[in-house]
């Protein structure tokens, strides 16, 4: 049986992409959702690359997780 864990590439994908879609509404509380929804892809992304052993990916997701903290930053102060 495959390892549970492979499987989570699957809904950081979907949570990645719905993060994407919120990020672009005019919606400042639909952009700070999907900043949300980007930290859970972080996440989960994460996880999966500590298990694949994807150390550039955790690299990447790192440094993402602070734009990520930006943008939910940025979008209340304009609030």
């Amino acid at each position: 049986m495959e390892d549970w864990l492979d499987l989570l590439q699957w809904p950081a994908m979907v949570v990645t992409v719905a993060a994407g879609m919120l990020v672009g509404s005019k919606s400042p509380e639909r952009r700070i959702a999907g900043f949300v929804a980007f930290l859970v892809s972080n996440a989960l992304w994460i996880a999966w690359g500590w298990h694949d052993g994807a150390w550039a990916l955790i690299g990447l997701q790192l440094c993402l997780v602070v734009t990520n903290l930006r943008g939910i930053l940025k979008n209340e102060d304009a609030g």
